[in-house]
């Protein structure tokens, strides 16, 4: 649970609003950082023990290669604190684990941090 972990962890997200080269000429947010959203606004408490990092589409996205490594830019990721390990699935990169996907950073969330889980 969240005191049994000393360092944060880093959360990064889709800024919304963004505009994608595949599909010129509109404008998007990400439903699976918009999720992730709503559930910082449900438990705010999680942002004393996670950074949420809100970043731009474009790739290569720096900041969150440097914490997952250069392959895992997919969004949204949690990288979690170093030796810190989760039952959910993903890389590790500099002793930190990551996890990419919205339904697996949930059930981190609940795992590590105590939230209450989605209903069924």
């Amino acid at each position: 649970m969240t005191d049994a972990i000393p360092q944060r962890a880093d959360l990064f997200l889709l800024t919304p609003g963004f505009e994608d080269p595949a599909f010129p000429g509109a404008v998007y947010f990400d439903r699976y950082s918009a999720l992730l959203e709503g559930v910082l606004h449900s438990y705010p408490h999680l942002e004393e023990r996670i950074r949420v990092h809100r970043i731009a589409f474009e790739r290569p996205r720096a900041a969150v290669a440097a914490l997952a490594g250069e392959q895992h830019q997919t969004l949204p990721r949690l990288v979690l604190p170093v030796g810190v390990t989760t039952e959910q699935p993903g890389p590790t990169h500099a002793d930190r684990r990551s996890v990419a996907g919205a339904g697996a950073i949930i059930a981190c969330l609940v795992e590590l941090y105590g939230i209450a889980p989605p209903h069924p």
